[in-house]
């Protein structure tokens, strides 16, 4: 009797916990890359797909999308795009990331194709699609710029679209307004320590430039004047994730709350998650009256927490 009523206290706290807590956002299946914007009050997340078989290496076929409207209850979309959407793709679905232009949504995403990686870009007509690939080509090609992975998309004030990609180094070119070729020639920013996963965002008239930082990665952040620089280092924004030797960044402002989404390696379900069965998590995230941004602490609560006031 008494084995028994220890167990069921066990499980009723088990269940208790997860229903509860807010970080890993999804639990039924394994999310990683994440990538996300407000458009009509909902932030729509798009995620990459970890379907690595326990201790095996990345495998990625598909991307993943959610949306919410107030950071807690996310509905799944299911699949809206796969590498064989791309007639040139020879596999594997890595990071990308959807930005909104004029009524149209695209979605730009890293490759495996003949020769490296390459970056393509599909295109719907609304945030959940259907998408298709808008060029039949790849935009960014290793042969242009070794390591053409991680494209993220930022819009200026101005109507100019940058698009930012890149491992070992970062680069940037100006996109044109059909969004799906580059504005002339690409240019490198020199960071410190950086890895991986760009993310750029406005806050005022500063320009924060996040990216994947180190090896285990941690995420670190540089700011400028100008979408093109100079580029000022401030230091780090997280540290390594857990179990996961890999994180990547997105920052949103939703309903005058700014966040932190990123993934780590901490689902327990389905099954063990790890390096290549990672979880995206939110936390919130603050700024200094510098501008400098706070760093983050990476929790299980996430927005289940009440946020914090900003000062």
């Amino acid at each position: 009797m008494i084995q028994r009523f220890t167990f069921v206290v066990f499980a009723v706290m088990f269940v208790h916990q997860n229903l509860h807590a807010a970080n890993p956002i999804v639990t039924d299946t394994f999310t990683a890359d994440p990538a996300a914007f407000v458009y009509k009050d909902t932030v729509y997340l798009y995620t990459g797909h970890d379907e690595a078989a326990p201790g095996k290496g990345l495998n990625m076929n598909d991307w993943l999308c959610f949306s919410s409207q107030d950071m807690k209850t996310w509905k799944a979309h299911g699949p809206l795009l796969s590498f064989k959407d791309f007639a040139w793709a020879k596999g594997s679905a890595w990071a990308g990331q959807v930005i909104e232009r004029d009524g149209k949504f695209y979605w730009y995403v890293t490759l495996d194709q003949d020769q490296g990686k390459g970056i393509g870009v599909a295109v719907g007509d609304s945030p959940t699609g259907p998408f298709k690939d808008a060029r039949g080509t790849p935009l960014i090609t290793d042969q242009m710029t070794f390591g053409s992975i991680d494209p993220t998309v930022f819009i200026d004030d101005d109507g100019q679209a940058w698009l930012f990609w890149g491992n070992p180094k970062c680069y940037y070119a100006k996109l044109k307004p059909n969004m799906v070729e580059l504005d002339g020639s690409f240019q490198s920013i020199d960071l410190p320590k950086y890895t991986e996963a760009p993310w750029v965002h406005k806050r005022g008239d500063l320009y924060y430039l996040s990216y994947a930082s180190g090896f285990p990665e941690k995420v670190a952040y540089a700011t400028a004047p100008k979408i093109t620089g100079p580029w000022t280092y401030r230091g780090l924004l997280a540290e390594i994730a857990g179990n996961s030797v890999s994180i990547h960044p997105a920052i949103i402002e939703f309903k005058g709350q700014w966040y932190l989404i990123y993934h780590n390696g901490m689902i327990q379900r389905p099954n063990a998650g790890g390096n290549n069965r990672r979880s995206v998590c939110v936390d919130y995230l603050y700024y200094n009256p510098d501008g400098a941004m706070k760093r983050v602490v990476q929790t299980t609560e996430g927005v289940d927490a009440p946020p914090l006031k900003q000062r």
